[in-house]
């Protein structure tokens, strides 16, 4: 009885267009928004019909009254709502840590959907599919379950002299315990960073990323109404996972541009700490302007920096250029090297500092007027003792003061503008990639830019991370100046793009009359003059074991109702199935899921799956549903500990 007043209110509200989506679901926020605003052709709506009325409306002197807030709470109801939320879902978000906003003192950014967990990942722009959603806080155990590591699988070790296959393992580890391997993870990198955590929490020092920037022409192709809402999610399960495992002196890069970048920088400052932001890097992405460009042309990207615990990290100074060293020169042959003169004076008037100087020639020099020298008179005859002093060639010239450049700081602190001339361009980008990958990837970073990014904020041998590793730029930078890297993608082009690179970069030593010679053919692009690379070095490939997740991208691709009904076939003796799917029911009512459109039926089919089960959990290695080989279970036990 109960539920088939749902049904008739349900089909009273679909008779609005307002409240129906394109596949013909009730469109619920919009009705809430409307029973706010008392919308007259709502309120027209629900008093056709009289089970309806007598249950939202009282009757006052004939007339009626819409009880506004009976309506909303019994449309919020989690039995009115097909998902697995409660009555509170529009509330998610609300809080912060438990605080209501108003409780709390600090500036916060809210979102529908902030307390969730979204499993999801990028895709191409031609496979947006619909994102899971888990709440943190209603079914914690499901997210426990989600974000528990994974068995990893398809390892493979890649070195000069080709393919590993195994021979090359086990995985080499470091007096402490800490994994010494080049590692690239293949799979969702929200799991991936969760599985990472047992072995490298608090040993990564600089995470450089390159996200989707959910500009709406990028990968990050989300098909929901809440497309700015899903990004800032997505940004921050990942980005508080991130955090677990930097150090304490660690450092973390995002490079964005100005669609999300403002809304990034407040995010960060909620999950690193507002008093931990460093800087924000203008990087200038383009040389030739964009002239279609309807407003700017757009020739910049930001790069946000913050540490882990700003008190701990310490930049690196940049190396000095030539040119900055061209400056100095010796025409006195001091024996202590070049150097350059500097004003003897200064703004900041003293009395004291203001006197008579007689140069060599004779002649008596004053300072400018309104100013003075830079020291006492006492301390400028030890000047002139020490030779620091230069009046010029002839003895003649107002005294100025040597400053040489083997005492000078050796290196210059970073500044917040890079032009391209100094750390590249995505057209410097793009030939880098093109001349060693022959799939044309859009997207590429300049390693001139990630060698900066890893000159500041890493030395030789700390560990790199990239999570968005795309077309592997990090990782060939991180091999070429000696540092680790782990790189996680999920894209299918990791093999062909960021693997391929990879090797090209450790090179392969070159073979006559069937044996290795040292020479090696490898990757002498990029930076790779610049510090002298010649190839070596090794990584090791896994990938995380799919499960469910087989079946999503089964669904994903099946572009007829046939091919789907052959996916379910499979789904219903080879996956896991969430515990209230009625297998025969289902069948029993196939001819109406024929009727739906493809992307309802593709939704009901992935709304079936246990998405607890999108990968192999760890825990469950042992299980022989799973068909984990005896070499990962080696493999992973090694790698976990």
């Amino acid at each position: 009885m109960l539920q088939n007043f749902y049904s008739k209110l349900e089909t009273l509200l679909k008779k609005d267009s307002r409240f129906v989506d394109q596949e013909g679901d009730l469109l619920k926020n919009n009705v809430i928004d409307c029973a706010y605003k008392a919308d007259k052709k709502l309120i027209e709506l629900l008093l056709e019909n009289k089970e309806v009325k007598n249950k939202f409306f009282s009757k006052i002197k004939d007339i009626q009254v819409f009880n506004i807030n009976d309506f909303v709470s019994y449309i919020q109801d989690k039995n009115f709502l097909a998902d697995s939320y409660t009555k509170y879902r529009n509330k998610i978000g609300l809080n912060i840590d438990g605080k209501f906003l108003n409780e709390r003192k600090e500036v916060a950014l809210v979102w529908p959907f902030k307390d969730c967990v979204l499993e999801g990942g990028m895709t191409k722009e031609d496979e947006k599919r619909k994102e899971i959603f888990f709440n943190e806080i209603l079914a914690q155990d499901e997210v426990d379950k989600l974000l528990a590591p994974k068995v990893l699988t398809n390892w493979k070790k890649y070195t000069s002299d080709g393919v590993g296959a195994g021979r090359d393992l086990p995985l080499q580890r470091d007096a402490d315990g800490t994994i010494r391997e080049n590692l690239i993870i293949k799979g969702n990198n929200l799991l991936a960073l969760h599985s990472l955590k047992q072995q490298f929490q608090n040993k990564i020092k600089l995470i450089y990323i390159d996200p989707p920037y959910n500009t709406g022409n990028d990968s990050f192709g989300y098909n929901d109404n809440f497309n700015h809402s899903t990004w800032l999610t997505f940004m921050k399960n990942r980005l508080e996972a991130a955090r677990e495992l930097l150090r304490d002196d660690g450092s973390i890069w995002i490079n964005i541009d100005d669609s999300e970048a403002h809304y990034l920088k407040v995010l960060c400052d909620e999950v690193f700490g507002r008093e931990n932001f460093v800087a924000n890097i203008v990087w200038q992405k383009k040389y030739s302007p964009q002239n279609d460009a309807k407003y700017f042309s757009d020739t910049h990207d930001h790069i946000l920096v913050f540490a882990k615990k700003k008190e701990n990290w310490k930049p690196n100074l940049l190396p000095r250029t030539e040119e900055m060293d061209a400056r100095y020169d010796n025409p006195d042959n001091d024996s202590r090297g070049v150097w350059k003169s500097s004003d003897l004076s200064v703004k900041t008037y003293s009395k004291e500092y203001d006197y008579s100087i007689k140069t060599p020639s004779g002649r008596t020099v004053d300072p400018p007027k309104g100013r003075c020298w830079r020291t006492s008179r006492t301390n400028f005859k030890e000047l002139i003792k020490d030779n620091r002093i230069w009046f010029g060639s002839n003895g003649d010239s107002v005294p100025s003061i040597k400053r040489f450049l083997s005492e000078v700081q050796q290196g210059i602190v970073p500044k917040t503008i890079w032009p391209r001339n100094e750390v590249g361009d995505n057209q410097e980008s793009k030939k880098e990639i093109d001349i060693i990958i022959d799939d044309k990837f859009t997207t590429p970073k300049p390693e001139r830019l990630i060698q900066r990014i890893l000159q500041i904020g890493s030395n030789e041998n700390d560990i790199v991370l990239d999570f968005f590793a795309g077309s592997g730029t990090t990782g060939a930078v991180a091999m070429k100046t000696k540092r680790q890297f782990i790189l996680i993608e999920q894209m299918d082009y990791i093999e062909k793009v960021t693997v391929e690179r990879l090797k090209k970069v450790i090179g392969k030593k070159i073979k006559k009359s069937g044996k290795l010679l040292d020479e090696v053919d490898f990757d002498d692009g990029g930076i790779s003059k610049a510090v002298n690379w010649k190839g070596g070095g090794d990584f090791v490939y896994c990938e995380l074991m799919e499960y469910n997740e087989r079946f999503v991208d089964k669904i994903k691709k099946a572009d007829t109702t046939q091919k789907l009904l052959n996916v379910w076939k499979d789904m219903k003796s080879k996956s896991f199935l969430n515990y209230n799917v009625d297998i025969k029911k289902f069948d029993e009512t196939i001819d109406e899921f024929k009727k739906f459109t493809l992307a309802k039926q593709q939704r009901i089919l992935f709304d079936f799956l246990n998405k607890n089960q999108l990968y192999v959990g760890l825990s469950e290695i042992g299980d022989v549903e799973f068909g984990v080989g005896e070499r990962d279970k080696k493999l992973n036990e090694e790698f976990y500990g």
